[in-house]
C-alpha cells in the first residue's frame, strides 16, 4: 500500500510539472517579441571586455531612434543598458555590466 501511494503522489507532482512548464514555453513567445519600433536601422558595432557589453551605434537615417545595449550573461541575469536617443547624424554608446557569473556570453543592441 506504501509503495502505491507514493507513486501516485509522483505521479501527481509530475503532472503539475510538467503542465508549469508547458504554461511557461506558451508564454515565451508572446514575452520575446519586444517593443515594435524601428527594425535595425542603426549602424552599430558591439565589443565586450568580458564582463561588459557595449553597443556604439550611430544614427545614419532622418529621423530620431532610441537603443539600448543587451547582454547575455552566463550563470547571472541577463543585463540591459540605459536607452540613448540618437537624433539623424548622432552616434552615442550604451554599455551593460554582468557583476557575477562566468561573464558576457553575447552582446546585442535593441531599437525602439
Amino acid at each position: 500500500m506504501k509503495i502505491r501511494k507514493r507513486m501516485a503522489t509522483g505521479a501527481v507532482v509530475t503532472v503539475l510539472m510538467l503542465g508549469g512548464a508547458a504554461a511557461l514555453t506558451a508564454a515565451a513567445p508572446a514575452v520575446a517579441a519586444g517593443p515594435t519600433g524601428a527594425a535595425n536601422e542603426l549602424s552599430c558595432t558591439t565589443h565586450s571586455d568580458g564582463r561588459t557589453g557595449t553597443a556604439d551605434c550611430a544614427n545614419n537615417t532622418n529621423r530620431t531612434i532610441a537603443f539600448r545595449v543587451t547582454v547575455v550573461c552566463g550563470w547571472w541575469p541577463d543585463q540591459v543598458g540605459p536607452w540613448k536617443t540618437l537624433n539623424p547624424g548622432d552616434h552615442d554608446s550604451s554599455a551593460a555590466t554582468c557583476s557575477g557569473g562566468t561573464g558576457v556570453g553575447s552582446v546585442n543592441w535593441e531599437e525602439g
